[in-house]
């Protein structure tokens, strides 16, 4: 599969099912829990459970030049998909980052016996009954599960835009009249 075909199918397949209700730091980095669900490929009606976290630099209305820096997404699927070809991939198509630095981390990465319905709502209540608001909840395909992490972020950070700006706006107001 090469990365247009990762793309797309990142793209339908990609299903957020519980957002991080607690929205990003304007004025400090964040780091954004989640918890990704696949199907398994090995496993036939497991499900792959991948723990991680995005370190999400903190916005800036002056950004620096358009060139994302993604670390921990095990971007080399294979000889012709690596970091530097997704980055060009996303650039080509129009795709910006308001902040540009992602670092992730996978803490763990488990199976969970039972079908991907019975993880998600097994997952859905941990993360209710802990009242966690920080931890996103994903379902992705497992062959390009780092394209739906990216999907998942951007569609945090794009919750937190408007907030985002009027919070810098404020804060930029504030020093001027000092």
């Amino acid at each position: 599969m090469d990365i247009y075909e990762h793309w797309e199918k990142a793209l339908k397949s990609t299903e957020i099912i519980r957002p991080r209700v607690q929205g990003l730091d304007s004025f400090e980095n964040t780091l954004v829990p989640y918890i990704l669900l696949s199907e398994s490929s090995i496993n036939i009606g497991d499900t792959v459970v991948r723990q991680g976290e995005v370190m999400v630099q903190r916005p800036s209305l002056l950004l620096p030049p358009n060139v994302p820096q993604f670390e921990g997404f095990d971007f080399d699927i294979d000889e012709a998909i690596n970091k530097d070809t997704v980055i060009n991939f996303l650039l080509v198509r129009g795709i910006q980052f308001p902040s540009l630095r992602y670092n992730n981390h996978t803490c763990s990465l488990d199976v969970y016996e039972g079908r991907l319905s019975e993880a998600i709502k097994h997952h859905q209540n941990k993360l209710q009954q802990r009242e966690n608001v920080r931890t996103g909840l994903i379902v992705a395909p497992e062959d390009c599960w780092q394209f739906s992490l990216l999907i998942f972020i951007c569609s945090q950070i794009a919750r937190n835009a408007d907030q985002d700006i009027s919070k810098l706006l404020n804060e930029y107001k504030k020093r001027d009249k000092t």
